[in-house]
């Protein structure tokens, strides 16, 4: 199950597990991309269907899960790559309610969508749970609460983690320092924060869609089953642990 499929990255990921043989379940709250994206995973020959789901809804959420649990027989993965409508200003300079905007969304689509399918996945005791956008110990001025939220995200998946890797499920999120190809063509400004995503990197380039496609995928399958409790950092080096 992918949560914010119709966007970059979600679509990205959606691709990689679709061409490794995956049957997805594409989610979001846009109907025409995510159409658009299952037609083109079916004609590379994967599968794939799609869902109108609000992550932020709790009932929406859980039908949606039952239903896909019901159909599939199982569930082996879910990613959320949902945007978090972030406002990015000086922490002197926002209102109180954009400051907390990405950080509300941010813990409670991650705490809904996980929890979902934990339920299903603790009674055959192995999953994944994927989540994108963790933080570090580096940040910038002028974000908002965007980098809270990262970090939040990474308070969030340690406490899933050891909750629920007694059950075989495995929690992990993604890092990327930042995928200048997710910023939409016409964007303000979007020459010029592709150069800074690059000039922030250590080896000269930043990861692509292609790339947060295939480290999901590998994250997912059981080449990375020792993986758990952990981030896993694709900034190309804009990030150093």
């Amino acid at each position: 199950m992918v949560y914010g499929a119709g966007d970059s990255v979600g679509g990205a990921a959606a691709r990689a597990f679709a061409g490794e043989g995956a049957r997805v379940f594409l989610a979001g709250r846009t109907e025409a991309p995510l159409d658009k994206l299952a037609e083109g995973i079916r004609a590379a020959g994967g599968a794939a269907e799609t869902a109108v789901v609000d992550a932020l809804d709790e009932t929406a959420v859980n039908a949606f899960v039952d239903d896909v649990a019901a159909r599939a027989g199982r569930i082996d993965v879910s990613f959320n790559a949902i945007g978090y409508g972030d406002v990015q200003k000086p922490l002197m300079e926002i209102s109180v309610a954009d400051f907390l905007q990405p950080i509300a969304t941010a813990m409670r689509s991650q705490f809904l969508t996980t929890r979902a399918a934990a339920r299903h996945m603790t009674a055959r005791g192995t999953g994944v749970i994927l989540a994108f956008g963790g933080g570090g110990p580096q940040t910038l001025p002028g974000l908002g609460g965007f980098k809270v939220a990262l970090d939040a995200l990474e308070g969030l998946r340690r406490q899933w983690a050891v909750e629920l890797g007694p059950h075989g499920i495995r929690v992990v999120t993604l890092k990327s320092g930042g995928v200048p190809e997710s910023l939409p063509d016409g964007f303000p400004g979007r020459e010029a924060i592709s150069d800074s995503l690059v000039g922030a990197t250590q080896l000269g380039r930043a990861a692509t869609l292609a790339d947060v496609g295939d480290v999901a995928a590998f994250v997912a399958s059981d080449q990375a089953r020792t993986l758990t409790a952990t981030d896993v950092n694709i900034s190309c080096g804009a990030i150093v642990d």
